[in-house]
């Protein structure tokens, strides 16, 4: 007569109490995995939280003396060398058309000129921008009172709904036309793709640039 290995599984085939089954579940492995990272990214965290409040209470922070020109005029400051373009107009000028989104270079609201190109003031230093010339969306009307031919043209085109990406978007899409990459819809929907639109409002924005181009690219503003 055969004999059945009931030694450790029942007759259910599942383990008998008391002896450990060495199969690892899939969902039991991913918990414990995202468990682990995510612990390890708080610990992380903690880590540098705590490094940079150290720094600032020893005062290790330097300081460096900058020189601009923003928006035509001269602008002389002295700021921690962590200070972005986006915390100097903002925190120290008041110029806050230019707004604060991703804070990572990825959605293209902070966007400024500097020299007449493209930059994400987010990712960009003060220190790095010494003596460069910075246009924001407060800068680039034609003269008092009068809009730029790309404001005048989202503002017909409806280039925009909830406006808040809408500064960075015109300031990106006059330094588009500027660097030559406004000569048909699909180039300007590449080159403008760094500005996102939680709002889905691409469809007039393409629109509102073809319809400025010719005037942008003849126009002063824009810092060029």
């Amino acid at each position: 007569m055969g004999h059945h290995r009931d030694d450790e599984q029942n007759s259910a085939g599942k383990p008998k109490a008391g002896v450990t089954s060495p199969e690892v579940t899939r969902r039991g492995f991913l918990g414990g995995t995202a468990t682990a990272g995510a612990t390890a990214l708080a610990g992380i965290a903690s880590t540098a939280k705590e490094a940079m409040a150290q720094e600032m209470e020893a005062g290790g922070s330097e300081t460096v003396d900058v020189s601009l020109v923003i928006n035509g005029g001269p602008v002389e400051r002295s700021l921690d060398a962590r200070t972005t373009v986006l915390d100097l107009l903002r925190e120290e000028l008041d110029l806050t058309g230019t707004k604060v989104g991703c804070n990572h270079g990825q959605c293209g609201a902070c966007t400024v000129l500097m020299n007449g190109t493209r930059i994400n003031s987010c990712l960009t230093l003060a220190a790095m921008a010494d003596g460069a010339r910075i246009t924001t969306i407060e800068g680039v009307t034609e003269g008092k009172g009068e809009l730029h031919p790309m404001q005048a043209a989202f503002l017909e085109h409806d280039g925009f709904q909830c406006g808040y990406c809408t500064p960075g978007q015109i300031v990106s899409a006059i330094g588009c036309v500027k660097e030559g990459h406004a000569d048909s819809e699909a180039e300007i929907r590449e080159y403008m793709s760094g500005n996102l639109c939680r709002c889905g409002a691409y469809k007039g924005i393409t629109e509102a640039i073809l319809e400025a181009r010719d005037a942008t690219r003849s126009s002063d503003g824009g810092g060029a």
